[in-house]
């Protein structure tokens, strides 16, 4: 007979996790002391769970069943072994190492229920109070793990939350549109007269440039506020906002003249380490 496989590494299974999945806060988190690196990842591990549901899954109820378990196990009521999830023992080691609340991580996995559905993202507001719960929180939480909480480094997280989360809504829009589901507001697309159909139909439409541009002034506007309020955090927790300078990054090249909307340009990793090496030396992230 033979011997049972031994459980996988915890942490290693997180740091692939998120390695594989999302690079730049992979990538941020090597700018970060080792355990407060241990607890980020976590943290960014989880966020990846709660993302992939919606790939995993082919209807909804599947899909709430599985978000279900993770606000159950934050809770405390698991319907079997947290132990048996390498990334809910993480986890749970991150919230008790460093005193994490856990109500924004609950609110960020029922948030992502709007992600199982093909309902549109109504307006403007609508889509900030998504990124606020989602993108945010991240940044939020991290800057827990490297620092005691202040209403200062919340006022950072909210702006460069919703900065990167609006980046991500440009750079997704050949995913989703290719799924019928839109992270564009309705409300932005009816002020530009452009047509959701031909959205999810991949037409390039001067209408569409119009929307995106709206969209990536509200993001310059997010990373503006939040790169000028950084300076007032201790030098400590500024490295919980190094993901923002690769979104800066992403929406420098989204924006450039002629891009067509829906074709995929990926970042390479060596890029993304390049830019949140320099930034994590900049004066901005060390003064």
């Amino acid at each position: 007979m033979s011997n049972p496989a031994p459980p996988p590494d915890s942490f290693a299974f997180c740091a692939d996790l998120v390695r594989s999945h999302d690079f730049p806060r992979y990538a941020a988190t090597l700018f970060a002391p080792a355990a407060e690196r241990r607890a980020l990842l976590a943290i960014y591990a989880f966020n990846v769970e709660i993302v992939r549901v919606r790939d995993q899954v082919s209807q909804p109820l599947p899909g709430e069943i599985r978000l279900q378990w993770w606000t159950d196990m934050l809770s405390g009521h698991v319907h079997g072994s947290a132990e048996g999830s390498p990334v809910a023992a993480e986890l749970l080691r991150a919230i008790r190492d460093f005193d994490l609340p856990v109500e924004p991580l609950s609110l960020l996995a029922e948030e992502h229920q709007f992600d199982l559905y093909n309902d549109p993202m109504p307006t403007m507001a609508a889509l900030e109070d998504y990124l606020a719960a989602t993108s945010s929180a991240l940044f939020a939480l991290a800057a827990q793990v490297l620092g005691p909480p202040s209403e200062a480094a919340e006022h950072v997280a909210r702006h460069a939350g919703l900065a990167q989360g609006i980046v991500q809504v440009i750079a997704n829009l050949p995913r989703d549109a290719a799924h019928r589901q839109l992270f564009v507001p309705q409300q932005v697309l009816e002020k530009h007269d452009c047509s959701m159909e031909d959205v999810f139909a991949g037409k390039e439409t001067p209408n569409l440039h119009a929307v995106l541009e709206q969209l990536a002034g509200e993001a310059r506007q997010h990373m503006t506020a939040a790169s000028s309020l950084l300076a007032q955090l201790a030098p400590p927790l500024r490295p919980a906002f190094l993901p923002l300078r690769q979104a800066q990054a992403d929406l420098e090249r989204l924006s450039r003249p002629g891009r067509n909307p829906f074709g995929l340009q990926p970042t390479s990793r060596l890029r993304t380490l390049w830019t949140l090496w320099r930034a994590s030396r900049s004066r901005e992230f060390t003064k």
